[in-house]
């Protein structure tokens, strides 16, 4: 699968890098795509850089892990190049923000708020609530994978996104449609748990698994 992703830091960076060694394509990108090179040229052919645009365009799947205030921006230069895609959601409105965009997304959900500002996607809420650090250790592990809460509103894309959380080692829990991801946004009960199937159920309220 083609990947963009918009936001190569911390998390965006060790997803792709485990997407890339799971054989996909990525298009990593930033402001500074030139900042990049240093990091994909050990990925190999399946690695490149680009702008965010590029990344937008470049597959079907786009991951998004931005400042959250840059969402709004985003949304609208990129519009017709996002149109359609699957949009995984990574974006957090930053902790004792009191910021308009910040309010609405405390208010409304971040779920909701975040695909109100990327009309026309496919929005799945995934890779949000966990540190890359975690995905890091997961993706070495045999056993006690991380969970990976994830929601969405489109049940394919949904479904994308879990095999894509596989790919990177971890274990995909769908929590729901957007509304319900506040339940694991910041504040909820399953942001930053950091931790395995079994545990987020319990922490979610979700039946244990059969």
């Amino acid at each position: 699968m083609r990947i963009g992703i918009i936001g190569a830091g911390w998390l965006g960076g060790t997803v792709g890098r485990l997407w890339v060694q799971a054989g996909h394509e990525v298009l990593f990108s930033s402001r500074h795509p030139e900042q990049l090179v240093s990091m994909t040229r050990p990925l190999g052919p399946r690695a490149s850089v680009g702008t965010p645009r590029q990344a937008a365009e470049f597959g079907p799947v786009v991951l998004i892990a931005v400042p959250y205030e840059a969402l709004p921006r985003l949304g609208s230069d990129l519009r017709e190049a996002l149109r359609g895609k699957i949009v995984l959601d990574a974006c957090n409105p930053p902790p004792g923000s009191d910021g308009a965009l910040a309010r609405e997304a405390q208010a409304n959900g971040v779920g909701p708020t975040s695909a109100k500002y990327l009309p026309g996607t496919r929005l799945v809420r995934a890779f949000s609530a966990v540190d890359a650090t975690a995905i890091e250790a997961s993706a070495g592990r045999r056993s006690g994978k991380l969970a990976v809460p994830i929601a969405g509103d489109d049940t394919q894309a949904v479904q994308v996104a879990a095999w894509l959380v596989l790919d990177v080692g971890c274990e995909p829990l769908v929590v729901g449609n957007l509304a319900a991801a506040t339940r694991f946004q910041r504040g909820g009960p399953g942001f930053r748990a950091n931790t395995t199937m079994t545990e987020l159920r319990r922490r979610l309220g979700l039946p244990k698994e059969d």
